[in-house]
């Protein structure tokens, strides 16, 4: 018997049905060695050497592998590959006492019959660059983590962290924001004439005055412009008519698939890390048993195998016709920076398409696998082709461009469509036209506007912009987003990440005392410096000890700061019993309370008064299990959070049932006489029994 080691026991069933007899799988659930959880766990006097500890709760489980390793012929160790799943690896290699040199480390990028049989025929040695690279990471997150955090805590506030990615992800948020409040708006008037010839209408902004950019700044401007135009003629100066051709996107990596998902189709970071993980893991397919549906979601390649190409193209051709196969195949050029350990997200089956799999999957999982589905299908397919048509009009000094666009082959956009939410010009087919021909002009616009500040950050723009600066990787950025959240650094107005009050003051403390590391621009090096260790075999420990030297002294200098950033306080209109002051709320080592504004005379404290009113559960936490209660925001607004915190942070604006959408996954709650999915985009609703509303 050979025994298969995976992390994630979703995984397991799928990879049994293509190992067949004579192998067990064995699921460690994830890490079954870290470093301490209550203590440091870093050497710093010997070289940084990392304490990893079995993880209590893993104890009875690596018992149990042990047990099981024992008496298998094979122990092959198939863990995510990647360079954590290759530190996991590394991690049960240790546990199970194997040779360095043993060859145990197996990977696939897809969960296929094909890919997972050639995996065991070519076991190789665990990676040891890899596993440097992974620890040189986790070395440096503890080591901000644990030097800077106590230093925000006790200058700003209690139970709040930094961190080496996270807090740098954060001061985008923060910096955009203040780039907002301090944009002066400019005012400028659009001016644009709808023409006419023939009897069809055509629209044509005004682009330049004598050959020159020109928009008018005010109304008085503006004004003039019109005057002199309504006593000129419309005449065609030129005309350029082109065929022009727009070349397909190339495949999903991580953060594309993110952004496309949240812009097309509303998916949270949340909802779509789940959706895809439970896609790449293996689904239920009715027919076929549960089988993986895409390949490894965690990348920054654009590259696909020639396997996957080929049967692509052959699936072009036999469904859409050798008019949109490529001449040559699609080849995309992946960043400079990327890692490029896996292939981009695609589907595993071309034949497996989104409409024979419908009505087995979640509608998240449908919808996401649609869109992963049709973007690697339209990436292989042939460009669009378009004749367009640009035509300059000239009145006077001014000139006015009219384009028009038409689709002459749809290519690659019969599968799939770009999302864009900038504004754009409006275009349609023109109607003929010919050089000096004048045309009638039906009406002149001229209509105020403003220039705008830089919107703010959704998660997909966030992520976006972490991608394209160098901060973190594939598989940190949805985690280091939702940080920022749980730790209330950010809060959502509709799509946008708004920073608060909190987050502002520790960016601004990060800002003044530690500029030099909490930066863009160093964090970005550090993380090639940890790609150098993966690909170069630098020594982690000296890339670990360049960042120690310059951190170090930054904490030193604020050692003996003692400023502290004190929370303004607010009052309530709760009269103190013992001298008729006013209570405000303050914050403490167990979170708010109530205490007297006349401190230190009155002494006086409460606890608030949501706490004395937990007197009946709300609800039950789909989290955890436990009780949720209603409680009150500053701003007095009901919601409902988990009696387990601050161990589970669980918080909703609608009491939970503590039960699971069966559509997509997320948590149910009541919304009036009705059971609803919490998770935007889903749309379960279920009618309250009558046991259930008593």
């Amino acid at each position: 018997m050979k025994l298969v080691v995976i992390e994630a026991p979703a995984k397991r069933d799928t990879l049994k049905k293509y190992l067949g007899a004579g192998f067990e799988v064995f699921a460690t659930k994830g890490h079954i060695r870290d470093l301490p959880v209550k203590a440091f766990g870093i050497d710093m006097r010997n070289n940084f050497e990392p304490k990893y500890e079995i993880m209590p709760e893993k104890k009875s489980l690596i018992a149990e592998l042990k047990k099981k390793a024992q008496n298998a012929d094979e122990v092959l160790i198939a863990t995510d590959p990647d360079r954590e799943g290759e530190a996991i690896s590394w991690h049960i290699a240790y546990v199970l006492g194997f040779d360095p040199n043993k060859k145990c480390r197996i990977e696939f990028n897809e969960i296929s019959q094909k890919a997972v049989q050639k995996a065991i025929s070519q076991p190789r040695i665990i990676d040891q660059k890899l596993v440097d690279a992974q620890q040189a990471r986790r070395v440096l997150d503890r080591i901000v983590g644990y030097k800077l955090s106590p230093i925000i805590c006790k200058r700003i506030h209690p139970k709040i962290s930094a961190g080496r990615v996270q807090s740098v992800a954060l001061k985008l948020v923060v910096d955009r924001e203040k780039e907002i409040e301090n944009f002066k708006p400019e005012e400028y008037w659009n001016i644009g004439a709808e023409l006419v010839k023939d009897k069809q209408k055509f629209k044509a902004p005004l682009i330049n005055k004598k050959g020159k950019k020109y928009i008018p700044k005010n109304k008085e401007e503006a004004d003039a412009v019109v005057n002199e135009l309504n006593q000129g003629r419309f005449i065609v100066d030129s005309i350029k008519r082109a065929n022009t051709k727009s070349h397909a996107p190339a495949p999903f990596t991580t953060s594309t698939m993110q952004q496309d998902a949240l812009n097309k189709l509303d998916m949270t970071l949340k909802r779509n890390n789940r959706s895809a993980q439970q896609l790449y893991e293996g689904v239920n397919i009715a027919g076929e048993g549960k089988i993986a549906l895409i390949t490894y979601i965690r990348t920054d390649s654009t590259r696909v195998s020639s396997d996957a190409q080929n049967a692509c193209l052959a699936f072009v051709r036999e469904n859409y016709g050798d008019k949109y196969v490529p001449a040559k195949p699609n080849i995309y050029a992946t960043k400079a920076n990327a890692q490029d350990a896996h292939e981009a997200i695609r589907p595993i089956n071309m034949k497996m398409t989104p409409e024979m799999v419908k009505e087995s999957l979640s509608s998240d999982n449908y919808k996401l696998y649609k869109l992963i589905y049709e973007r690697f299908l339209a990436s292989q397919m042939a460009e669009a082709e378009y004749f367009s048509v640009t035509a300059n009009i000239k009145n006077g000094d001014y000139s006015f461009k009219a384009t028009g666009k038409t689709l002459n082959f749809p290519g690659y956009t019969a599968v799939y469509k770009e999302y864009t939410d900038d504004e754009k010009q409006e275009i349609s087919k023109l109607p003929p036209l010919e050089e000096k021909e004048v045309v009638s002009c039906e009406k002149i616009n001229s209509e105020q506007k403003f220039t705008k500040p830089p919107a703010r950050y959704t998660e997909g723009s966030l992520v976006k912009a972490m991608e394209e600066k160098g901060i973190g990787r594939p598989a940190t950025y949805a985690a280091t987003i939702t940080v920022l959240s749980s730790r209330e650094y950010t809060q959502k107005e509709g799509k946008y990440l708004v920073p608060t009050d909190l987050g502002r003051k520790v960016i601004d403390y990060l800002d003044e005392h530690f500029s030099s590391v909490i930066n863009v621009k160093f964090t970005a090096h550090m993380e090639n410096r940890l790609d150098d260790i993966a690909t170069k075999g630098e020594e982690w420990k000296n890339v670990v000890e360049s960042f120690w030297e310059g951190f170090s002294g930054l904490l030193k200098k604020v050692g003996g700061d003692t400023s502290v950033i004190k929370e303004e306080i607010q009052e309530t209109d709760i009269v103190c019993p013992k001298c008729g002051n006013k209570m405000v709320i303050r914050s403490g080592r167990y979170g708010k309370f109530l205490g007297c504004s006349n401190f230190p005379k009155c002494k006086n404290i409460m606890p608030m008064p949501e706490e004395d009113n937990k007197k009946k559960a709300a609800g039950i936490c789909p989290e955890c299990g436990k009780e949720v209660f209603a409680r009150k925001s500053k701003t007095g607004k009901l919601f409902y959070s988990c009696s387990g915190y601050p161990d589970c942070k669980f918080m909703s604006w609608y009491p939970p049932t503590g039960e699971k959408c069966p559509k997509c996954n997320g948590y149910l709650v009541v919304r009036g006489k009705k059971i609803v999915c919490s998770e935007n985009g889903c749309d379960y609703v279920k009618e309250i029994s009558q046991s259930q509303e008593n």
